[in-house]
């Protein structure tokens, strides 16, 4: 199956794994660096344990100024686990298609983004992608085995570090399952009109909390478990900008 018969198949029939955690499920570009400095990233989560799917864009600018589009409220969305590391918050319509099987495309006309990029699959990913194809679900959850993954994963896929499990920038703590990994070769993006440039690896690597943005361009069908929200405990913050 091609990146895009799987993203099919999860907006088709949206299901969330077990657990008491707040859950996602679906795809999305892991991170993508530009060697002008700025970043991308998207997730488009069919399914989601505290309200409706949802897909987000964030977007990191050369002096690492984040912003975080999403298509519901910004404290149902990625922003309530990393906005106090997030400059704005964006609430805005967010279009994904997939003009080809291996061929992504997201637009928000609010912003004037256009971004197209091409997955494919090399000799690492086949051997992750089989590997995990065979693990148990007990051993998603095990943050030993998750850390010997990243380990593995990022050398491998010359993605300088990974962090698959960690504490997000809002202070909830994180496993993350990248089931099924493609790279990104090649991208066209433009915000306003005005082009990201060519993909390349950042000079220094970029982080939200403990989440590693992979030096290199990976797309990854998977699912995301988070602490659940204790106000005691972690932060209601949506931005720096918008507070809670």
């Amino acid at each position: 199956m091609e990146p895009k018969d799987h993203a099919e198949r999860v907006e088709d029939a949206p299901t969330l794994p077990s657990g008491a955690m707040e859950r996602f499920n679906g795809y999305g570009v892991m991170g993508l660096p530009f060697a002008s400095g700025h970043v991308l990233a998207l997730r488009r989560f069919s399914a989601s344990s505290i309200g409706p799917g949802y897909r987000s864009v964030w977007h990191r600018t050369p002096e690492g100024a984040w912003t975080f589009y999403a298509d519901i409220d910004p404290m149902h969305a990625c922003s309530r686990f990393f906005g106090s590391d997030v400059e704005h918050a964006v609430q805005c319509n967010i279009e994904i298609r997939w003009p080809g099987p291996r061929r992504l495309a997201v637009r928000i006309d609010d912003t004037g983004l256009e971004w197209e990029s091409e997955l494919a699959p090399t000799v690492a990913t086949r051997a992750l992608n089989a590997m995990a194809s065979v693990m148990p679900d007990a051993l998603w959850r095990n943050r030993r085995v998750l850390s010997l993954m990243a380990g593995i994963a990022g050398p491998a896929l010359g993605a300088g570090r990974l962090g698959m499990h960690g504490r997000a920038s809002n202070r909830q703590q994180f496993i993350a399952n990248p089931m099924l990994i493609w790279t990104i070769p090649s991208s066209d993006a433009r915000v306003g009109g005005v082009s990201l440039g060519p993909v390349g690896p950042l000079r220094q690597q970029a982080r939200l909390g403990d989440f590693w943005i992979p030096q290199r361009g990976l797309f990854a069908m998977g699912r995301t478990f988070f602490e659940t929200f204790d106000p005691a405990r972690h932060l209601a913050v949506a931005s720096r900008q918008g507070g809670a």
